[in-house]
C-alpha cells in the first residue's frame, strides 16, 4: 500500500514529459515560470526560491501555501530519410516525417515554507516535477512490410517495423519528483546562507528500449521501472538593501539506483536489464535589482550533462545496445521582468535560452529524449485578492529554434573512421514547439 501511494503522489507531482533546457524544467510554479525560471537571486515567490536557491527563502517571514497546476502542450516531429538502393538493388530513396500524438500534460507544483520575522531560521517543504521527457510517435504505415507499400510515397524509414530495419512505434515516458527540504540561516540582515536535502523518485518506461540486448526479434519494449535517488542543493544569498541582489546555489548530481527493466521481445520472450541515469549537477549564478514599481531578474546555469551517469556514455556496446544518450554540457540563461505599477495586478514577462545538448553525432540515439528547447518566451500576471491570498497565471511558448539532425546509425556499420556506425546519405531530425497555461495560489497564513 505505501508503495501504491508513493507511485499516486509521483503522479499528482510529477512533470510527465517535454522540459526545456536538456531535460530540465526550465521554472517551476506560475511566478517563477513567467520570470523564465530566474530567482537565484530575485525570489518572487517560495517555489522559485526552493527549487533554485534555498538561502532565498530568508526573505519570507510567514508561513505561506503554494500551489500550481499547469497543462503542456508539444508537437514534436521526427523525419529520417535513407539513400537510394538502401531497402533493395534499384530502390529510391525514402524520406517522411511523423508527428507525435501524445496529447497533453499535467504539472502541478506544491511548496510550504515557515518563516518569522523575528527568526534568523526559515524552512520549507516541496514537491516539484522537475525533469521530464517523453514521445509517442506511431509506427509507419507505408512501409516495406504492407502489401501496398510504395516506396514513391512519403513514409519515415525510421519508423518501420523493427523486421524492417526501422524502430516502429516509439514511446517514452520519464519523470523525476523531487521533493525538498528548505533551511536557511540569516548570517545578517543582508547574507544568508541555504541547504535543501532532496528525496527524488523517476520513472522510465522506453518502447522499444534500446539500452537492452537486442535479439533476432529487434529491441524489447519494456514495463514502466522506477528508481530512487538522494542530492542536495546549496546556497548563498546577498539583499544589499539599496535594491541590489546577488545568489548562487550549486545542486548536486542527484544519484539514482538502476533501472532495472522487464523487457518484452515481438517473439514474446523475455528479459531483464538495468540502466542507470542520474540527475545532473547544476550551478546557478543570479542577479536582481528591484526599484520602485520594477522587479528584474537575471539568472545563468551550468549544467553538468558530460559527467553524469546515463548522459556521459553514448555508442553501442559489444551486444548492440545503446550505452547512454550522450549529451554534452550546457549553459542556461533565464531573464525576466516584472512590473507592479497596476493596483493589485503585477505584470510579468520572462525569457529562457539553453543550448542544445545533442551533437549531430549522437541525434539517432536521442530520439526518445527530443524536448529540447532553444528559445521560451513567457508571459504571466497575478491577482492580489487580499493580504492573504493571490492567484497568479502564465502562458508559456518554446521554440527548438530548428532541428537537431544527424544520421541514420545501425550497429552492422560500425567501423574503423564510423564508430556509430551512421548510415551514408541517411539522415534523422527532431524539432518542436511547446505552449503551456498554468493558473495557481498562493496562500499567507501569517497575515489573518
Amino acid at each position: 500500500m505505501k508503495s501504491n501511494l508513493l507511485k499516486l503522489f509521483a503522479l499528482l507531482f510529477s512533470t510527465l514529459l517535454y522540459a526545456q533546457s536538456g531535460h530540465i524544467m526550465q521554472g517551476v510554479g506560475s511566478v517563477n515560470m513567467s520570470m523564465g525560471g530566474a530567482s537565484t537571486a530575485q525570489p518572487l515567490d517560495i517555489s522559485g526560491a526552493m527549487q533554485w536557491n534555498p538561502a532565498a527563502i530568508s526573505t519570507f517571514d510567514s508561513k505561506i501555501l503554494k500551489f500550481d497546476l499547469g497543462l503542456f502542450f508539444s508537437s514534436p516531429e521526427l523525419r529520417s530519410s535513407l539513400p537510394p538502393d538502401m531497402l533493395g538493388p534499384g530502390a529510391p530513396g525514402v524520406s517522411g516525417v511523423t508527428k507525435d500524438d501524445r496529447g497533453v500534460s499535467p504539472m502541478p507544483a506544491l511548496a510550504m515554507l515557515w518563516g518569522k520575522p523575528e527568526s534568523k531560521h526559515t524552512f520549507g517543504v516541496s514537491a516539484f516535477g522537475i525533469s521530464g521527457f517523453g514521445v509517442t510517435f506511431p509506427e509507419e504505415a507505408n512501409n516495406p512490410l504492407s502489401p501496398d507499400f510504395n516506396p514513391m510515397n512519403d513514409s519515415n524509414p525510421i519508423n518501420y517495423p523493427q523486421q524492417a530495419m526501422g524502430f516502429g512505434h516509439i514511446e517514452s515516458d520519464y519523470m523525476l519528483l523531487q521533493v525538498g527540504f528548505s533551511y536557511a540561516y540569516e548570517l545578517s540582515d543582508k547574507f544568508s546562507i541555504g541547504v535543501q536535502p532532496n528525496i527524488d523518485y523517476a520513472a522510465l518506461e522506453l518502447m522499444p528500449n534500446p539500452t537492452a540486448n537486442p535479439t533476432g526479434a529487434g529491441y524489447p519494449s519494456t514495463d514502466k521501472a522506477t528508481a530512487i535517488g538522494f542530492g542536495a542543493q546549496f546556497g548563498v544569498f546577498f539583499d544589499s538593501g539599496s535594491g541590489f541582489k546577488l545568489g548562487a546555489s550549486y545542486k548536486t548530481t542527484q544519484s539514482f539506483n538502476d533501472f532495472e527493466f522487464e523487457n518484452t521481445y515481438l517473439d514474446n520472450s523475455t528479459s531483464t536489464s538495468k540502466f542507470n541515469m542520474d540527475y545532473p549537477s547544476i550551478l546557478s549564478f543570479g542577479l536582481g535589482y528591484s526599484t520602485g514599481d520594477i522587479d528584474f531578474a537575471l539568472d545563468y546555469r551550468s549544467v553538468n550533462y558530460e559527467n553524469t551517469d546515463g548522459f556521459s556514455k553514448t555508442g553501442w556496446t559489444s551486444t548492440a545496445s545503446v550505452a547512454g544518450f550522450g549529451w554534452d554540457n550546457i549553459s542556461i540563461i533565464s531573464a525576466g521582468l516584472q512590473y507592479k505599477g497596476i493596483d493589485k495586478i503585477p505584470l510579468r514577462f520572462g525569457y529562457t535560452y539553453s543550448s542544445n545538448p545533442i551533437s549531430k553525432k549522437v541525434a539517432f540515439f536521442n530520439v526518445p529524449a527530443t524536448a529540447i528547447i532553444k528559445n521560451a518566451f513567457q508571459f504571466g500576471l497575478s491577482y492580489q485578492v487580499n493580504d492573504n491570498l493571490n492567484f497568479d497565471g502564465v502562458y508559456h511558448y518554446g521554440t527548438s529554434g530548428g532541428s537537431t539532425k544527424g544520421q541514420m546509425l545501425s550497429p552492422m556499420m560500425v567501423g574503423p573512421g564510423n564508430p556509430y556506425g551512421a548510415i551514408p546519405g541517411s539522415s534523422v531530425s527532431y524539432d518542436m514547439t511547446t505552449s503551456m497555461i498554468m493558473v495557481g495560489f498562493s496562500y499567507n497564513f501569517s497575515n489573518n
